[in-house]
C-alpha cells in the first residue's frame, strides 16, 4: 500500500491561510496582540530575573503594583515612557527602531 504524503506548511502560510495575509486588518491586530503579549512576558522574566517583587518594581519607577501587574498581563496599554521606565529599572538595553515606506529610517537605545 502507498503511502500517503503529508502536506507541511510553514508557519507564515498558517498565519495567510488562519489569521489573514500580511497587512489586512485581522492580520494587523493579531500581530500587535502577540507582540505585546511578548514584551509583557519579557518584562515579568526580567523582573523575576533580577528577583524583585512587582511592589518593588512599582516602587522603583513610582507606579503601584496593580499596574505593574496588569502590563506584565498584556492587559494595561502602558505608556512609551512607563515601558522605557521598567527597563530602566531592570538594568536591560532597550532599543527602538522605526522604518518608513519611503526608506528613512531612525533608531534609538535606551
Amino acid at each position: 500500500m502507498a503511502k500517503k504524503k503529508i502536506k507541511t506548511y510553514s508557519l507564515d502560510e498558517m498565519l495567510d491561510r488562519h489569521i489573514g495575509e500580511i497587512g489586512t486588518k485581522k492580520r494587523d491586530t493579531f500581530e500587535f496582540e502577540l507582540n505585546k503579549e511578548v514584551l509583557s512576558s519579557m518584562i515579568k522574566m526580567a523582573r523575576e530575573k533580577r528577583n524583585l517583587t512587582q511592589s518593588q518594581l512599582g516602587e522603583l519607577i513610582g507606579v503601584k503594583k496593580s499596574q505593574i501587574s496588569k502590563i506584565e498581563s498584556g492587559l494595561n496599554n502602558a505608556k512609551i515612557e512607563t515601558i522605557i521606565k521598567i527597563f530602566k529599572a531592570l538594568k536591560a538595553e532597550l532599543n527602538f527602531s522605526i522604518r518608513f515606506d519611503e526608506g528613512a529610517e531612525f533608531s534609538m537605545a535606551s
